[in-house]
């Protein structure tokens, strides 16, 4: 089967037909750059990641990494492909040209991340992983701290992770037990355990550098009294070079059912009451400080998700070209050719909901990465706000939607495949595996579910949602040609109901029954909004679409724009539809779930 990551037509469809990626370039910060450049980079991304990444994603599926009690072990090939990412400079693309960084728009950066998830999500979590902290110590850190650990974070020198969980207490972070105790000399003694710390120990790199979660003794309970530091596993010496170890131990290795190429790891801080902290900005800020990076981060999850999806639906769509199985009327005789399996409706029909699914996450994702640039390069401080009002709004959307459904892609990309598809000789079993992790982090999709119900869709008096519902119509305005006027005349009426259901909430949100119901319903809220915003960005697809088909009689263009629109189709016709139960759910406060005891299970 084919070693293609993306449809050579897709990544470009995304940017500059759904996007105009272009306009940014008109900003001063990106005035260097234009499309040739932007599609330049991408090839160089695309041939890494199909020549280092891919070779090696089944192999390190595998021989996941192994711990000696010293060291942790793994497959040479992860290496070699962390090392090319790094000198391509991919970990600092979107730093600027000061600080040794590519100065890209967040919108081309997702791009090139989707040929690296695609090909080998465990080897591109490291540095991914070390992106996410720069992010953070970039934003927050002294300029000492910034000074110490970003230069060589940027050049891969040294990795990053997040050290968040504890063993007690998954995502309840007000529970964190870990401590961070004040020395004289402005450091702090770090004591405490971390699970499940993706990229926490590993020989990539020359140091590893966490960002730990920690309550100072004396602070305010709960989450107003967490912290964060900057622990790294090697300390620094006066000038700068990697020193002595930092007393932060591997307790252990766990074993997970996808992503085994990426440790994941339990870590011991201060066992010998020798592991130094520093604090990242101001005590008992470290929480919000993390939050304030999330949007990036759960942009990535959901992107992620959508990306092994696609991987997923690209490699069953090639088997069921090439397997032949059964006959098609009318030509159904014995002696006719048995026909490929593509040829089936029930195949079409798994096919079709796999592209609408991943191509769906990807243009969902990668318009909340155009919002981050827009929101950066907007001098209007009122629409700034107001874009800034929408990505919150959207972004609990942005990780859980794909992540619910590139999973769902993945299934039914096995289901493809047949009894070849439940098997390890074939690559759709750790599609699966590995895209199932992705409703768990970074926040689960229950959390995301109740943060869009009671806090998102209020927030700023729900300046957020009628910003969306304006952003809606201009797409519905424009949407001209024959086909998307169709689609929207279907997905109209769904904004009509969900302004209903939603005045009808914001008279009810104080009385106790309607928020004990709603609490157990919030995945029925979040079905509603996601799906509305997802058919949103399948009629944006299918009017490009349209106006793509004006424009060129290229042969493989136009199937690929006719599979738009009629994907955008699929999933209008046979997807929206299924929230009717979820209006009517929130609509009469149903209690069935809210109402069930935990001794009737």
């Amino acid at each position: 089967m084919s070693d293609t990551l993306i449809n050579a037509f897709e990544m470009p469809f995304q940017l500059y037909e759904v996007l105009d990626t272009e306009k940014l370039c008109e900003a001063e910060r990106f005035n260097e750059y234009n499309r040739e450049t932007f599609d330049a980079i991408l090839d160089t991304a695309d041939k890494i990641a199909t020549d280092l990444f891919l070779p090696h994603n089944h192999i390190a599926d595998q021989n996941e990494p192994t711990f000696d009690g010293k060291h942790v072990h793994m497959i040479d090939d992860v290496k070699v492909a962390f090392d090319a990412f790094r000198e391509a400079g991919f970990i600092a693309a979107r730093y600027s040209f000061e600080d040794g960084g590519m100065q890209l728009p967040e919108t081309v950066i997702t791009a090139l991340s989707a040929y690296f998830m695609a090909a080998n999500p465990s080897t591109t979590g490291y540095p991914f992983l070390t992106a996410a902290a720069i992010n953070v110590i970039s934003h927050f850190a002294s300029d000492e701290l910034k000074a110490q650990f970003m230069p060589r974070m940027l050049t891969g020198d040294f990795t990053g992770t997040m050290a968040l969980t504890e063993p007690h207490a998954g995502s309840s972070l007000a529970d964190i037990k870990t401590t961070a105790v004040p020395q004289e000399d402005g450091t702090y003694r770090i004591s405490g355990s971390k699970i499940y710390i993706s990229g926490g120990d590993h020989q990539l790199s020359d140091n590893i550098v966490h960002l730990v979660l920690a309550k100072i003794p004396g602070g305010p309970p709960g989450v107003k009294g967490i912290s964060l530091f900057v622990v790294p596993k090697y300390r620094l010496d006066a000038s700068g070079q990697v020193d002595k170890h930092n007393d932060v131990q591997l307790a252990g290795l766990l074993h997970k059912l996808g992503y085994r190429g990426t440790t994941s790891t339990v870590l011991s801080f201060g066992e010998k009451d020798d592991c130094h902290g520093y604090l990242v900005g101001e005590a008992h800020k470290g929480l919000s400080y993390m939050f304030m990076m999330m949007n990036e981060a759960r942009i990535g999850v959901g992107f992620g998700a959508a990306m092994i999806g696609y991987r997923g639906y690209l490699y069953s769509l090639d088997y069921a070209k090439e397997r032949t199985q059964g006959r098609v009327a009318p030509n159904l005789k014995p002696t006719d050719p048995p026909a490929t399996i593509i040829q089936h409706g029930d195949v079409k029909r798994m096919l079709l909901a796999q592209k609408a699914f991943s191509e769906g996450g990807m243009s969902l994702c990668l318009y909340g990465s155009n919002l981050l640039d827009r929101i950066a390069t907007c001098d209007d401080e009122e629409e700034r706000q107001s874009l800034t009002q929408l990505l919150d709004l959207l972004t609990p959307i942005i990780k859980s939607w794909p992540s619910e459904y590139g999973p769902k892609a993945n299934d039914l990309g096995i289901q493809v495949l047949g009894g070849s598809g439940y098997t390890r000789e074939y690559l759709a079993e750790q599609f699966w595996r590995d895209n199932r992790l992705n409703p768990i982090h970074e926040g689960t999709n229950g959390i995301q579910a109740l943060d869009l119900t009671f806090r998102k869709i209020w927030q700023s008096n729900g300046k957020g949602v009628a910003y969306l519902q304006r952003e809606m119509l201009s797409t519905f305005e424009s949407a001209t040609g024959d086909e998307s006027k169709a689609l929207v005349q279907k997905v109209s009426p769904y904004l009509g109901k969900l302004h209903a259901l939603l005045e009808k909430l914001a008279a009810q949100m104080q009385l106790p029954e309607v928020q004990h119901s709603l609490s157990a319903n919030a995945q029925a809220m979040m079905n509603i909004f996601a799906s509305i915003v997802v058919s949103w960005k399948w009629i944006k697809q299918a009017h490009a679409a349209e106006k793509g088909l004006q424009n060129t009689a290229d042969e493989k263009k136009i199937n690929y724009y006719r599979g738009k629109i009629q994907a955008a189709k699929y999933y209008i016709d046979w997807e929206l539809p299924l929230i009717d139960r979820d209006l009517a759910l929130i609509d009469e406060s149903n209690d069935v779930c809210a109402s069930m005891q935990a001794n009737w299970f």
